[in-house]
């Protein structure tokens, strides 16, 4: 149960259960909004919490939630964790916090103005913040990067204009976030995901008219590769996936 799930991950660890723990640490991650405020959370070792918030497949709908769950530990047992901030601020992917609250909240913290290392890290994720904001470019830094999710909506393509952009809507930050540009500008492609993989079909793009290219994004590790081709070249057309097949149908074979 979420209530004790943090107890049961610490029991079974001191008692090297392998097979509760991994139970056990499951059901942390998928319930963290929960856990985050028990006294078991508070009475974490370092090392555990470090691991659990640093966690790429945590579960929280607003990264502040993290953020106020490092700064709750800390505030514990101040004394003997304060040395522990900068490690803890690491885990936290602070250019995903809200504009306001990052400037606001975090940047004006005194437990974190006070340590020059906590200062350093909350100033690099404002300078990525301001880069996402802006619109300057990909922002690669770990601070940046959302969490692994079940669901991701990427913004790409259109009919009007040749385009290589990429963007996610992170629907937590309420933000666009620019991604790895497309290798080839193109327009009237055809977009679909299988897995944890983007495939981009066809187009008409600005040096060989119509395209027989695929293109893949790979989210997990952010870069394009590319595919074999289609057999035809289209653009306009439809694509779907059916039990981890890509299928192409219809549009227009010639400009």
């Amino acid at each position: 149960h979420p209530t004790n799930c943090l107890g049961m991950l610490l029991l079974s660890d001191a008692h090297q259960c392998t097979k509760l723990f991994e139970l056990s640490w499951g059901m942390c991650l998928s319930n963290f909004p929960t856990i985050c405020k028990t006294e078991d959370f508070l009475q974490l070792p370092k090392d555990m919490l470090v691991k659990l918030l640093s966690h790429e497949e945590l579960e929280t709908e607003d990264e502040r939630l993290v953020y106020e769950s490092a700064l709750n530990w800390v505030n514990y047992d101040l004394e003997k964790r304060y040395y522990f901030l900068p490690e803890l601020l690491r885990t936290v992917r602070l250019a995903l916090l809200p504009a306001i609250f990052l400037m606001e909240n975090v940047s004006t913290e005194e437990l974190i103005n006070k340590q020059p290392k906590s200062k350093e890290l909350v100033d690099e994720a404002i300078r990525c913040k301001l880069k996402i904001l802006q619109n300057d470019g990909v922002v690669t830094s770990l601070c940046a990067r959302p969490r692994k999710t079940g669901h991701a909506l990427f913004l790409l393509g259109g009919q009007t204009f040749m385009c290589d952009k990429l963007y996610l809507v992170d629907q937590k930050a309420k933000e666009i976030i620019p991604k790895a540009d497309i290798p080839s500008p193109r327009k009237e492609f055809s977009a679909c995901a299988i897995g944890c993989k983007v495939y981009v079909t066809g187009g008409r793009g600005s040096e060989n008219g119509v395209s027989k290219d695929v293109w893949v994004y790979d989210t997990l590790h952010e870069e394009w590769s590319k595919a074999a081709p289609m057999l035809i070249a289209r653009f306009g057309h439809g694509s779907a996936e059916l039990k981890h097949c890509l299928y192409v149908v219809g549009g227009h074979t010639a400009a």
